[in-house]
């Protein structure tokens, strides 16, 4: 059996690895080489090709007895860019105090450290467990954890429950967890005109006044007032661009981005054909790109499995949340019933990004919890 203590050293060995998005090598053999002595079948592939590709994604399963529930860990191994000013180097893992510093020590390397810990303490005939690991969580996400689900699909190891070890944590560890994310939606925006003389605009066709009216009626859009799980929808306009450098030139053409983030009250691609509608209204163009749909995994069983592991190890019961951005676990869902919880993310994606080792082992209880109750639950 492992010891709690060994997911800080599991923790410096993966943020030591330069694993920028799209991560390939050196973070996959590190991590196979902690899982192959627990008795997980690793299998790693490289899929899709430019320009949202090559990835590399990882799939590891122990199998437990026949007919045993099958939980999955998931989360990534890929990492923002470092940036400047670190304190130490940022893929050079370094204990300070009570905390340990390195990029992804948070987001989310951390967290499989934890898991890899929690998986050492767990019998292997308790039930079957799996790790569903990507290298482009950060990036596109088209050949990442999509692919992982494919090949899953292919090999009929369609887990039961799964957890996703992001950051979820706000103010201590343990104070969320989320049971869904919001769904998102980007939709580029186009008015053709036609250019000419600022003196002479009967001459021209200015697209600008076209495509503000059309911002202005998207952003005065109320989509939903929420819902009792969900915040209010929300539409934002992220860019205008015209490219005009010249102060008497009426320009040939403009453009907008928004992006919408929506609960499930909506779909992607009902929003995408709204906005669509607006801007041909006003004369121009829409390209919608539907990144991820929101999904709910309602209170129950499982929630309730996190939510007592949790208090167990922190005295306190988590937050069932939706708010946050997206991730992975937006495709995750289509296979199963799917919970976040992980580490606070005061600093993910941030100089200094640092972790509370108290906090690290304190993860690997937690998860062997989970584990642990979700194999009994489903025996008895």
């Amino acid at each position: 059996m492992g010891n709690s203590s060994d997911v800080v050293s599991h923790a410096e060995q993966l943020i030591a690895c330069e694993s920028v998005t799209p991560a390939r090598g050196g973070v996959f053999d590190t991590l196979e080489a902690m899982l192959e002595p627990l008795g997980f079948e690793v299998h790693r592939f490289v899929a899709g090709e430019v320009p949202d590709g090559p990835v590399e994604n990882l799939f590891a399963i122990r199998r437990g007895p026949p007919g045993s529930r099958h939980l999955a860990f998931a989360g990534h191994v890929d990492v923002v860019p470092a940036g400047e000013g670190w304190t130490s180097g940022a893929f050079s893992p370094e204990r300070r105090g009570a905390l340990l510093y390195g990029r992804g020590a948070v987001d989310m390397k951390g967290a499989i450290a934890a898991m890899v810990s929690a998986a050492a303490e767990v019998a292997a005939d308790a039930g079957t467990l799996s790790f569903i690991i990507t290298g482009d969580e950060e990036g596109p996400a088209v050949f990442g954890t999509r692919a992982l689900i494919d090949l899953m699909r292919e090999r009929g190891d369609i887990p039961d429950l799964c957890l996703v070890g992001e950051p979820t944590s706000v103010n201590r560890l343990g104070d969320m967890m989320k049971i869904g994310r919001r769904g998102s939606v980007n939709v580029f925006l186009e008015v053709e005109g036609s250019e000419g003389h600022v003196a002479y605009p009967h001459l021209a066709d200015n697209p600008i006044p076209r495509l503000v009216a059309m911002l202005a009626e998207l952003d005065a859009l109320e989509l939903d007032q929420g819902t009792e799980w969900f915040q209010p929808s929300n539409l934002e306009i992220t860019e205008l661009e015209v490219g005009n450098p010249a102060t008497n030139v009426i320009p040939a053409k403009a453009k907008a981005r928004i992006s919408i983030r929506f609960n499930d009250t909506h779909s992607g691609a009902e929003l995408s054909q709204r906005v669509t509608e607006i801007a041909r209204k006003h004369g121009g163009t829409a390209r919608p790109v539907i990144s991820g749909e929101p999904f709910l995994t309602p209170p129950g069983a499982f929630s309730e499995i996190v939510s007592k592991a949790v208090e167990a190890e922190t005295g306190i019961e988590p937050e069932a949340s939706t708010s946050g951005g997206t991730s992975d676990a937006r495709f995750l869902r289509a296979l199963c019933p799917v919970i976040e919880f992980g580490l606070t993310n005061a600093t993910m994606h941030k100089r200094d990004e640092a972790v509370a080792i108290e906090d690290l082992e304190a993860l690997v209880r937690i998860y062997r919890r989970i584990a642990l109750e979700a194999f009994a639950s489903a025996a008895s």
